[in-house]
């Protein structure tokens, strides 16, 4: 499934919902269906900075796709987590740095965010092209050696 069509199951399912609560209760249950994050991952170095709650993200690059893990120790934050994970894990860097996360904006997400809250969704998105990035170039690099 590509990244737009996983962005549109997600805008479909939030459509459902017209009050915000029942937003925020599905955002709380894709957070607790969300896999535990082994503790090893639960490092310093995968905290991402600019959260408020705490926030890892592990990514793992696997035959050419990136495969993200995360946690949050807040209900709502997991479940934003869970969604960028939905979206974007499964895919190459190259997907991933050119994806427009338009379900952000088309849920509703940003606006019934706290400040600090979506400083640290932009945050989260910010990291996971991050890691896109150096996995962009570490295959770069690996052509380049093989030639």
């Amino acid at each position: 499934m590509t990244i737009n069509e996983t962005q549109d199951e997600i805008i479909e399912e939030f459509s459902a919902f017209d009050d915000w609560m029942d937003k925020y209760a599905l955002l709380i249950d894709l957070g607790n269906s969300l896999p535990k994050l082994d503790d090893k991952y639960k490092t310093e170095s995968n905290l991402i900075e600019g959260c408020q709650s705490r926030v890892w993200l592990q990514a793992d690059y696997k035959d050419g796709q990136i495969i993200f893990q995360g946690e949050s120790d807040a209900v709502i934050v997991k479940g934003i987590v869970s969604l960028l994970i939905q979206v974007l894990s499964g895919h190459t860097p190259e997907e991933i740095l050119n994806a427009d996360l338009y379900f952000i904006d088309r849920i509703g997400l940003k606006e019934h965010l706290s400040p600090t809250r979506s400083n640290g969704l932009v945050a989260m998105v910010k990291q996971m092209r991050l890691y896109a990035m150096a996995f962009r170039a570490k295959e770069k690099e690996a052509e380049i050696s093989q030639k």
